[in-house]
Order: C-alpha cells, then structure tokens, then sequence
C-alpha cells in the first residue's frame, strides 16, 4: 500500500520538476554564457544509516469472544420465569430461567417413592436365611477343617516320633495318607461352598434386585427431568441474546440465551501465504480499537496449517485481553504483528526509492562531485515509511528523498541535507 501511495506520489511530481527544470533553463539563459552553463538541480538528501527495524505484518480481521455457549433446553415445557435480560453479566453455573415443572417435580416424588420400596424390598429379601443346601456346605467346610487340622497335628507329632525311633516307618506313611485325604476334603468342601454361593442366589433375590435397578432408573431419569427445568450457564459471561419471552414454549434444540465471555477475545485474520510464513506462535501483535486512539496488546495464538481454498490465505488468530469490553464481538479490526526484528539494518525513508521502467528498485545518491548517480538496490522489510536496503546502499552514503524523480542519472544537483526523522515524517503526511 505505501509503494502504491508512493507511486500516485510521484506520477504527480512531473509537473513540479518539469517547473524546476525550466526555472534552471531560465536562469541558465539570463546569463552571457548560458550555452556553457551546466543546469544544478536542488535536491533533499539524508545519509542511509544502520538502525533496528521491525518485520510488520497487518491485516483486518473480525472479533470473536473467547468462549460462546449457545443454550437450549433439553426438555419442551413453557418458560415460567426469567431471572436475567440481555447485557447481564452472570457466572458459570447461575440460575437464568426456569421452565414449568409441576408434573415433572410429581413425577419425581412417585419415582422417589418406587425407589424406596423397592430398595427395602431387596434388602429384607437378601437379609433373609441362606438356603439350607449353603448352610449343609458351610458345616461340612467347618468340619472338613477341623479334621484337617487334626490330621496335620497327629502326622507332626508321629514324624517326632519316628524321628526318635519311637515308632516304625508303617505308621507314620498310615497317618500320612490320612493327612492327604483331609486336605483333599477340605479343598472339595471349600470349592462346593464358593459354587453355592456364586451361583447359588435364589430367583426371589433376582427379582428382588432388577426391581431395585429399575425403580433407582425411573429416580435418576425423573430427577434429571426435573433439574433440566432449570436453565443454567456454563460459562462466565454476558448475555448476547435472549430469544424467548415468559409463557413462550421454545422447541427442543431453540436457544434461550447466547453467553459470551468476552474478557478476552480472538481475531480471526487471513493473510496471505508468504506473509504468514513469517509469522510463529506467541508473535506480539497490536489490536487498533476503532475510534480509539489506543491499541490492545495480543499475542498470536494460532496458525493454520492449512490454506483457505477460497481465498488461498492463511488462518491466523491473535488474542487479547479485553478489559472494560473495549471490544465487541462482530467488530472489523486492525491488526499488526511484528513477525521478527531486525537489529542492525540499513534503511532509507520511502521517499528515496524509485521503480525504473523494468520494475525494478533504486535510488538516487550524491557522489564526491556532486553529481546524482542511479544505484539499484534489493529491499527488504518495510516499516512504516522506512525500507530496509538488503544490498546496493552502504550507511552514511547521500540518498536523495526530495527531487530524485525524473532526474537524469548524473545531473548536477545542489543538496540541502534534511533530518532523517523529517525526511521520514514528510513522506507519511505526504
């Protein structure tokens, strides 16, 4: 945009430097010797220095809140009451309205009810007395222990025995066997008891069981139903939009309320490709408030990976806190963010670069003899009415930013050095 202003700029400077031109003719003529009279052009110069410079990148974009909650309601039942009006501020979990309720709070109490019987139920139905075919198993295991028990203490004491020469081998290997076989027994007795009692419970305490399920499922669904009859935020925010009135019956899947929280907010900005390759996460940004003269800090929080197949840009989101709502969602931004600074660059203002006929960049600079030569230059980044000059130009070398257009190359020029803050600040007002 700068090179297109820059470049009306100079199309409009013809006429002036043909006016300079032919003031220099006339006084070029007024003299005896006006044939031997070389013209002297008066020109503006500042030197090329080296200074900081920032790669900016500035695109429009729209506002969007930081979060949005969209809120309908789960059941259809007429609004009964609302308790906030658009532009309200509410927190995360706050009551807004409530939906008619009466046969859904009835319903609940008949559900509350079957759940309670039905858990009684249950309980005196498995408190009951076991089977008696679990009792018989649990007795045989008691005396299958006890025998166990008395096996293994007769078989260590007859192994002392032994031991001592008390008594021979036969008996010994006798009371063995027998201890074999109480174990075998008790593991038989153990395992009957854990079938028993696996598999063992009565069809009563099934029945008694998938009623209790139920009637705890009729509680939960009723006690649901009812709490979906009040309308509560998700978020902190501000409501956006409340689309019903009292009385209204809003269809399932209409929104009541839109919720934004808006304490922070994104942009959402599309930049073209070679730009965003710029750019990187966490980039500062600069947020112009419209009819403000201040800005918002931000930061870039996300860039696509993709390209928009319609307009070929990239997806870039920068965010902001919001403080005092100075921004509304829906609103057209400025936004500007430094991809990446330039510590050491050499620049010259705007108004010393020029195009030649081929599309290629140059400047006019002022030799030892006072001549103006043309020097092509390679640029780089533009800030503001400052460009960086990659290659061509060396600090502290004469660049002429006032009367260079049209100038033969080597033409006698008489220049006025001006500061390089105001050569800069003439071309912006300019």
């Amino acid at each position: 945009m700068i090179r297109a202003l820059l470049h009306s700029r100079k199309i409009a400077l013809p006429v002036a430097a043909a006016s300079v031109a032919l003031l220099f003719v006339a006084g070029c003529s007024s003299g005896d010797n006006a044939a031997d009279a070389t013209p002297v052009v008066r020109v503006e110069t500042v030197l090329a220095r080296r200074q900081p410079i920032d790669n900016i990148v500035t695109s429009q974009g729209l506002v969007y809140p930081i979060h949005q909650a969209s809120i309908s309601p789960k059941i259809t039942a007429p609004v009964e009451r609302f308790y906030v009006n658009r532009g309200s501020h509410v927190y995360a979990g706050q009551l807004l309205a409530t939906l008619a309720n009466q046969d859904l709070a009835a319903s609940l109490v008949s559900a509350r009810g079957a759940y309670d019987s039905a858990l009684a139920n249950y309980q005196s139905t498995t408190a009951a007395m076991l089977p008696e075919e679990i009792q018989t198993a649990e007795n045989n295991l008691e005396n299958a222990k006890s025998n166990l028990l008395a096996q293994q203490r007769l078989y260590d004491s007859e192994k002392r025995l032994y031991a001592q020469g008390a008594i021979a081998r036969n008996i010994l290997d006798a009371t063995g066997v027998s201890l074999t076989s109480a174990k075998s027994a008790y593991q038989n007795a153990e395992k009957h008891l854990h079938d028993l009692k696996a598999t063992g419970e009565t069809a009563q305490q099934r029945a008694a069981r998938g009623q209790l399920e139920t009637a705890q499922g009729q509680f939960l669904n009723a006690r649901a139903q009812l709490a979906y009859t009040q309308i509560r935020s998700p978020i902190t925010g501000v409501i956006a939009d409340r689309s019903v009135y009292p009385g209204d019956v809003p269809l399932t899947g209409t929104p009541l309320f839109i919720v934004v929280d808006d304490s922070h907010i994104i942009v959402h900005l599309h930049i073209p490709q070679p730009e965003a390759a710029q750019l990187e996460l966490g980039d500062p940004a600069s947020i112009r408030i419209p009819g403000a003269s201040n800005t918002l800090s931000a930061r870039v929080t996300v860039i696509s990976p993709t390209l928009d197949p319609n307009s070929t840009t990239v997806e870039v989101w920068v965010e902001a806190a919001n403080p005092h709502d100075a921004l509304q969602p829906g609103s057209s931004v400025s936004v500007t963010i430094t991809a990446h600074k330039i510590s050491d660059a050499v620049v010259v203002p705007m108004s010393a670069l020029l195009t030649n006929s081929a599309g290629k960049s140059h400047v006019m600079v002022v030799d030892s003899k006072s001549d103006a030569i043309s020097q092509p230059v390679t640029t780089g980044v533009e800030q503001g009415n400052l460009v960086q000059i990659i290659s061509g130009l060396q600090p502290g070398q004469q660049v002429i930013v006032t009367g260079s257009y049209g100038l033969p190359d080597k033409t006698k020029v008489k220049p006025t050095p001006v500061s390089f803050q105001a050569a800069s600040s003439s071309d912006s007002a300019q």
